[in-house]
């Protein structure tokens, strides 16, 4: 059996998660679209960028940066349409850099109420200073 994502066909769920904050919610247009009409992997992954920096900006406080894409998995395809909810939660606060990982449901155009996982991944940001270079967090 492959673990492709058109191989697995997603279960709906009738609620998203409660253990994470609702940080992003879009609808991606015609123009995010690829060749098979399904929405590009990379304006997911930037949305889910935008999505997984709002919990870091809470305790940055200040300029930050992207520094690593830990994980990022496709679980099913984003087609136009669908309506996204990006949920984020906050894994871990180094330092000097902020871990969190985003999960994306899409609502399909046809089947509001119902959801499917479509996309997860982790991220970490870092804490930056006025010449680019990393500065601790403070520590709440």
């Amino acid at each position: 059996m492959s673990n492709s994502p058109s191989a697995n066909a997603a279960t709906p769920l009738k609620s998203l998660p409660t253990d994470m904050d609702l940080v992003l919610k879009v609808i991606p247009m015609p123009a995010d679209c690829n060749a098979n009409g399904d929405i590009f992997g990379g304006w997911v992954m930037a949305q889910c960028d935008l999505a997984g920096s709002v919990i870091p900006a809470r305790h940055a406080k200040g300029r930050m940066a992207t520094v690593a894409v830990n994980e990022f998995i496709f679980k099913q395809p984003v087609r136009l349409g669908d309506i996204l909810s990006f949920y984020s939660k906050l894994v871990k606060i180094g330092r000097t850099s902020i871990t969190v990982t985003v999960e994306v449901f899409a609502e399909r155009f046809r089947t509001q109420g119902e959801y499917i996982k479509v996309t997860q991944a982790t991220f970490t940001y870092v804490a930056i200073d006025e010449n680019g270079r990393p500065r601790p967090i403070e520590q709440d």
